[in-house]
């Protein structure tokens, strides 16, 4: 895979850059310091997921403790990767637990957030995952919090968005049957283009075992009459699909879900064909509002001239919603059990508002954010693509 060398780069500057931080292995013993755990890909074809995570996360304790810690307790993050496997993951949450985790930013990815959600359910400790979007991830128990939007959620902003834009009143649409992220999205999104009077003349279907040829689904949409492509799939098949469809004579506006988001990088030179694609992303690296220059400067310092996608920002807003929610419930004894610590957390989620770099977000008691929806369009000039505002 094209991002193995970066993904090595970058876990090794995780680990080098914050010698202080146990975050790449080493067990806590320290009585003022309190363990937040991670999970997710940082090997593997979703190593870039987890990669991201795992350095939003870190930046975040970094500068919590820089600040003082969180009333006067330092974090120590520890994150374990799980590969994309569900096994795998709850194998790394019962590593974590052994080293005295106290709170979970995770799993990064849907299938491992579901097994590990029903452990930390049946444990009583704190769960808040940065990017997993299935339903099932938070509903295991009252423990388990969510920083993005659920997979039918974003279809229903999808189809609100492309109404209310009048965008288009016919579309077709290309997705993964094999994937629980793009299927959910697609639930939610023929749903509301019902309610809004949006008509979808092509649904097509790929799998996991047939992404690599895209003509047979790309010319049915063409031919359906399709004013609007909408793709619920993740960046590495839009790119395909982008690049087939150019040679196809695909030429209509393209929208996708938050699964597009490193579709500038993956295109490379051949960027020019992904201008004017609107992906719903609650972050991008272009966005030159104060939070998120900041952020993004601080995140190529800690990784080496990195950029952050919309991952690192959910970690990064995942850990100040637990230093918020522990400031909230007057947390100050770092040797406060887990599920003690899940209790006080648990109340306190519903009771902060986090202004963060993904938004202004506060919590339901089902785990839930409620924050505004942010629509981005790839502008391309040259041969460099950046995000702007819609």
């Amino acid at each position: 895979m094209k991002f193995s060398k970066k993904i090595l780069a970058l876990g090794l500057a995780a680990c080098m850059t914050v010698p202080f931080i146990t975050g790449c292995g080493n067990k806590n013993t320290d009585s003022d310091t309190i363990v937040i755990g991670g999970i997710g890909p940082i090997t593997g074809g979703a190593a870039v997921y987890g990669i991201a995570v795992k350095n939003g996360a870190q930046l975040a304790v970094n500068e919590i403790n820089e600040a003082g810690g969180v009333n006067g307790i330092k974090l120590v993050l520890d994150f374990q990767d799980d590969e994309h496997d569900a096994e795998k993951a709850v194998n790394a949450y019962n590593t974590l637990k052994d080293k005295n985790m106290k709170a979970l930013v995770g799993t990064v990815t849907s299938a491992p957030c579901i097994a590990v959600g029903a452990e930390t359910a049946k444990d009583n400790i704190f769960q808040i995952t940065p990017s997993g979007s299935a339903i099932d991830c938070v509903t295991s128990g009252d423990n388990a919090f969510r920083v993005c939007f659920t997979d039918p959620g974003q279809g229903v902003t999808a189809a609100d968005f492309i109404a209310d834009k009048k965008l288009a009143k016919k579309v077709g649409v290309i997705y993964d049957s094999s994937d629980v992220y793009s299927s959910g999205i697609l639930e939610g999104f023929v749903a509301e283009a019902k309610a809004k009077g949006i008509e979808i003349v092509a649904t097509e279907a790929f799998t996991a075992d047939s992404k690599t040829d895209f003509s047979v689904q790309i010319q049915k949409v063409i031919d359906s009459g399709a004013e609007l492509l909408f793709l619920p799939i993740y960046y590495q098949e839009a790119a395909l699909i982008l690049q087939q469809g150019k040679s196809l004579g695909l030429n209509m506006p393209v929208f996708g879900g938050d699964g597009l988001d490193g579709l500038i990088e993956q295109l490379g030179t051949d960027v020019a064909i992904a201008d004017g694609v609107m992906v719903m992303t609650p972050f991008a690296a272009s966005n030159p509002e104060e939070k998120s220059a900041k952020f993004t400067a601080a995140y190529k310092e800690l990784t080496g001239g990195e950029t952050p996608n919309q991952f690192a920002a959910d970690a990064y807003d995942a850990v100040y919603a637990i230093k918020a929610a522990m400031e909230k419930a007057g947390v100050t004894d770092a040797n406060i059990s887990a599920s003690d610590l899940c209790d006080k957390l648990k109340v306190a989620m519903t009771e902060i508002t986090l202004d963060g770099v993904t938004g202004s977000t506060t919590w339901t008691a089902d785990g839930e954010p409620t924050k505004a929806p942010k629509v981005m369009k790839i502008v391309v000039n040259g041969n460099e693509g950046t995000y702007a505002a819609l």
